[in-house]
């Protein structure tokens, strides 16, 4: 009998946030995380905090005393910035001011996005990816490594795509998420991605689609 565990990450609170005409407010925030909690999720992504956004501070500093059965709640936030030491980076230091027992970070798998985006190297970016998550467990947070546009970075640079992932591994991540961000791949393209990185993982691994082309569940299935 296969004894796999399937866990469940809900991401209600900021991927949900960003849909058109959606604005939760802090009561909004800790009332759905209630919910979720007793509906049996397993993570509960609670946002992104950061001074910009004073109400996922808010939202994390009540969230607090709450008396979760099931979930955990999660901090969001990217890696470090190209430029930072992982202990002098203002989003490292503020994910870990969230005091969540769970952090996700998400980093560039497209080396597209490497050089037009982040605008350093493809190495940098391993460096970033591998330095933000062993940070983050050496003040003993469970990590969440979320790969962000990794299909999309895959069907260009299947190599480097993986070694996102391996750094991120290297680093302690104690899940590896990846992300369909543009929710556009196919599922054959996605079961191919995914048994290529089932080749260089060995911690636990999960899928984030997003339901742009209508395929979300195909996929996540």
């Amino acid at each position: 009998m296969d004894q796999r565990k399937v866990s469940i990450y809900d991401t209600t609170l900021r991927d949900g946030a960003q849909a058109e005409g959606v604005s939760f407010s802090v009561e909004d925030k800790l009332m759905i995380t209630q919910k979720l909690d007793e509906f049996g999720v397993d993570y509960i992504e609670g946002g992104w905090p950061n001074p910009s956004n004073p109400k996922d501070l808010e939202y994390f500093e009540k969230a607090r005393a709450l008396k979760l059965e099931h979930a955990r709640i999660a901090a969001f936030g990217s890696t470090r910035r190209a430029q930072n030491r992982p202990e002098e980076d203002p989003i490292l230091n503020t994910l870990l001011k969230a005091e969540t027992e769970v952090v996700t970070i998400f980093g560039k798998s497209w080396d597209l996005h490497v050089r037009g985006v982040l605008r350093t190297t493809p190495e940098e970016n391993l460096r970033m990816i591998e330095d933000s998550v062993r940070y983050l467990k050496q003040h003993s947070r469970e990590v969440v490594y979320d790969a962000e546009h990794f299909f999309d970075g895959y069907k260009e640079n299947p190599e480097y795509a993986l070694k996102t992932l391996i750094a991120a591994q290297d680093g302690g991540a104690d899940i590896v998420v990846l992300a369909d961000t543009n929710g556009g791949a196919l599922p054959s393209d996605l079961e191919e991605a995914v048994e290529a990185a089932k080749g260089v993982l060995s911690v636990p691994f999960g899928v984030h689609a997003h339901n742009d082309g209508g395929l979300a569940v195909a996929n996540t299935l």
